[in-house]
């Protein structure tokens, strides 16, 4: 595969005071960027509640608008917003914002979410979710479309109307995967399937291909490229036994989350668990030759590397993301925005 994009994604996961803690994460963008990543990315989680410090982004936005001011090439994702528990218009007008702000390099992904103390929290019905995500994915691209929000009704400012084309749906199913491509949107896929028995790539291969077909019979969408994002655990270290003692406390936390869900069997090493969830770890060599057998990967536009569950230090990221940028990625076809545009 050649010509994806390249980006990581942070939960913004780590012990340090919150300041410190925002702080150090706009500086992990920059140095992203100074190595050439195309896109970085967030992900949303509500709440302090054992699984996410008081770091974790509730409001994503917010934080990328920082990142926004001190960096000027790499894209701004976040990945997800849960559309059920944002009111759509106030999303539009808040992702206009930051496109605006930023020049344009937002990249929203949004899903309808599946935490069930989070939807009480907001007063939401865990049971509509897919009818509100349905709707406010219309609201939010009717919005940035330059659309009034009923007929003779305002518009949405400021203008932004090519954000439409940068909304992403994260998806869990065929029947998700049909619904994103009807809607325009385009796809991420998660680090890992969990609750799915087989590998991980070879549930989610056939949910692409689903997402590819849609897109291909839908006629609105003719002289767009769809576009597929692919989350991955990727944790590059000198050997597999350094990775592991980097991942070892979160993942292991996560896993004992999911065997309380029925998700994961009990009684699996920590070897086991980072199979389940799709991890690659270890000596740079070994992650270029597991990712070359990755069935989902040879049709993702875009790819996203994340270190969580695993909840490394400062420096063993930035060391990580530099692993990947300067070896894995290139080897898989890779080239940083900047040589591309050289060459």
């Amino acid at each position: 595969m050649s010509g994806f994009r390249l980006g990581f994604l942070t939960h913004l996961e780590n012990d340090a005071e919150p300041r410190e803690l925002f702080r150090r994460f706009v500086d992990l963008f920059v140095a992203a960027e100074q190595l050439g990543f195309d896109a970085g990315w967030v992900a949303q989680h509500h709440f302090e509640d054992g699984r996410h410090g008081p770091g974790a982004a509730a409001s994503p936005l917010v934080f990328l608008a920082a990142v926004a001011e001190n960096t000027r090439h790499i894209r701004l994702g976040t990945a997800v917003v849960t559309v059920p528990l944002e009111n759509p218009i106030r999303l539009a007008e808040d992702a206009a914002t930051l496109d605006v702000l930023s020049g344009g390099r937002v990249e929203l992904g949004v899903s309808s979410g599946f935490d069930a103390p989070s939807f009480q929290a907001f007063g939401v019905k865990l049971e509509q979710k897919r009818e509100l995500t349905s709707a406010g994915v219309a609201q939010l691209t009717r919005a940035w479309r330059g659309e009034p929000l009923w007929e003779g009704g305002p518009l949405v400012h400021p203008r932004s109307p090519d954000l439409a084309n940068r909304l992403w749906q994260g998806i869990f199913s065929h029947e998700g995967a049909r619904f994103a491509a009807q809607a325009g949107s385009n796809l991420l896929l998660n680090r890992a399937t969990y609750g799915y028995e087989g590998r991980t790539d070879h549930v989610q291969r056939p949910w692409a291909d689903s997402y590819l077909g849609a897109w291909k019979a839908n006629p609105a969408l003719t002289g767009r490229t769809p576009r597929i994002g692919l989350s991955r655990l990727v944790f590059p270290a000198q050997d597999k036994r350094t990775a592991m003692a980097q991942l070892e406390a979160g993942a292991l936390r996560m896993a004992q989350k999911m065997v309380a869900q029925g998700r994961f069997p009990p009684g699996l090493d920590l070897e086991g668990y980072l199979a389940r969830l799709h991890a690659f770890y270890g000596h740079p060599d070994e992650i270029i030759t597991a990712l070359q057998d990755e069935q989902t990967l040879p049709i993702a536009t875009d790819i996203l590397c994340q270190v969580n569950p695993g909840v490394p230090g400062f420096d063993a990221t930035l060391r990580a993301l530099e692993l990947i940028a300067t070896e894995i990625a290139p080897a898989l076809g890779w080239k940083p925005r900047r040589a591309a545009q050289a060459a």
